[in-house]
């Protein structure tokens, strides 16, 4: 398996992206009804329905229903999906200022969805994580 495994040099080598744009978790009873599904950032089946998490203006676009608009922010260390310790650590700097994370892990790197209006504040938050390493 490739990828980092090591957490502090994960920590110290990390560098979290704020990608651009709104992004809405949505639910649907199964994907045959989506229009394009490369638009579709990712999807999960649960018992319940598929998850699809895509960008705000396409659901809007396909009148579909979000309560939650979130940014999205990609930590740019390819990381394993072995290491230990690595979602633990951004999610307690994020606790420390009351920031709800939403995270995905794949293979390359992972991504954090954080409400929109946190965005600035959980990028603060993770560059002082990186920055604490240093010391």
């Amino acid at each position: 398996m490739s990828g980092e495994k090591d957490l502090n040099i994960l920590l110290q080598n990390m560098e979290p992206v704020l990608n651009a744009g709104e992004y809405v978790f949505c639910t649907v009873e199964n994907l045959g009804g989506i229009p394009d599904i490369e638009k579709i950032l990712f999807f999960f089946r649960e018992a319940e329905a598929v998850t699809i998490v895509l960008e705000k203006n396409i659901a809007d676009t396909w009148s579909l229903e979000y309560s939650y608009i979130s940014s999205w922010i990609t930590l740019n260390i390819h990381s394993s999906l072995e290491a230990v310790g690595l979602t633990a650590a951004f999610a307690n700097a994020l606790k420390k200022e009351n920031i709800s994370c939403n995270v995905v892990a794949a293979y390359f790197h992972d991504h954090i969805f954080i409400a929109k209006i946190d965005a600035g504040k959980a990028m603060e938050a993770l560059h002082a994580l990186r920055l604490a390493q240093d010391l």
